[in-house]
């Protein structure tokens, strides 16, 4: 009996049991409510090659450049513990200044003026000096995380209209919508392999520098880590400069996907969904220890729920709404006091068991 407690302790207090029962009975729900919501259908895209269709498609094409953010904004919360709100606004800044690269000073050019790649390279380096200019802010300013990104949560949209010029850039070549689409002969979404690429990426990081190490170590205790030989401000100003790379990820496929931008629209609210998901992996939201795939995981939980509330056709204005009430019940299932509680009540009840036994 105490070995089973144990292990359905082990289970209950893995970090990965809330983002998987949530996984769980969205599964469910959608196999009674609609069973076809799992079907895979192949179907001919718009350049005449075969991929596949279906909702469980949409789930981890699109809840890719989700789980890319959520990786950049799951260490930015471990260091500094707080959110970076502006990463819907800089994913417009990267991908306006990917496009201007690409375009020159003509919106709609015949040929590009750069590779793909250069105009990527562009947008990387214009996604990290963002980064940087946050990371200033909280390193060296002490300015609290979500009032430092405000700056450019507010001003980020109007600075990419600027880039180009309050025009809307389009781009005609084919290879350009590989990236945020399918790549010819391939059925499944290029997005999914850009995001394996990045969690390959991080868990490298992980492996081969003391990058997770440093971080935790800042966000249990920024004091105790500079006596220790760690510079606090440094690492919090790596973070979001890393953060930056992330964003420029999930910009290339944003712009990619249409082969334009729409500087209002674009990324609207993923911030929310980024915080959300690093929340639902039940990582703190005050910084310290962090668990990525936990949020990685938490990411296409939410693209999930995002997607079935709109198979049920609930009208997108009150998605937030509708999203909002499922993910706080979840989040405050998962928080610290509510799992201390429920491992009180347990102890209490194995506890009234061992005296009801002994008599």
């Amino acid at each position: 009996m105490n070995k089973e407690t144990n292990i359905f302790k082990k289970i209950v207090g893995n970090q990965l049991f809330i983002p998987l029962v949530a996984l769980l009975i969205l599964i469910v729900f959608n196999l009674i409510n609609d069973p076809s919501f799992f079907a895979l259908t192949i179907q001919n895209n718009i350049y005449g090659y075969p991929v596949l269709s279906g909702s469980i498609v949409s789930i981890i094409d699109f809840g890719s450049e989700l789980a890319i953010l959520a990786i950049g904004m799951t260490i930015v919360t471990a260091a500094s513990g707080g959110q970076d709100i502006s990463v819907g606004a800089v994913i417009a800044i990267s991908g306006s200044t990917m496009l201007r690269a690409l375009c020159g000073t003509n919106p709609q050019p015949e040929t590009l003026r750069t590779s793909i790649f250069v105009a990527f390279l562009v947008g990387v380096i214009a996604a990290m000096i963002c980064g940087a200019f946050n990371g200033l802010l909280v390193a060296f300013f002490k300015i609290p995380p979500m009032v430092a990104t405000l700056i450019l949560y507010t001003a980020g949209r109007s600075i990419a209209a600027w880039i180009n010029e309050n025009r809307l850039p389009m781009i005609y070549e084919p290879k350009f919508g590989y990236i945020g689409n399918f790549i010819p002969g391939i059925p499944i979404p290029t997005p999914v392999f850009i995001a394996a690429a990045c969690m390959l990426v991080i868990a490298l990081l992980h492996k081969f520098t003391n990058l997770k190490l440093y971080t935790q170590a800042v966000g249990i205790n920024e004091e105790s880590s500079r006596l220790n030989g760690i510079n606090p401000k440094l690492i919090k100003f790596s973070v979001f400069v890393i953060l930056g790379v992330f964003v420029a990820v999930a910009a290339l496929i944003k712009v990619t996907r249409i082969s334009t931008i729409t500087y209002s629209v674009i990324a609207k609210d993923i911030e929310m969904d980024a915080i959300l998901a690093v929340a639902l992996g039940g990582n703190s939201l005050s910084g310290g220890k962090y668990n990525v795939w936990a949020s990685v995981l938490g990411a296409y939980v939410i693209q999930f729920l995002t997607t079935t509330l709109y198979k049920l056709q609930v009208r997108s204005d009150a998605l937030p709404a509708y999203k909002a009430v499922v993910v706080i019940i979840l989040v405050v299932i998962s928080s610290p006091i509510v799992r201390d509680k429920f491992s009180r009540i347990s102890k209490n009840l194995k506890s009234k068991k061992t005296e009801n036994g002994g008599v």
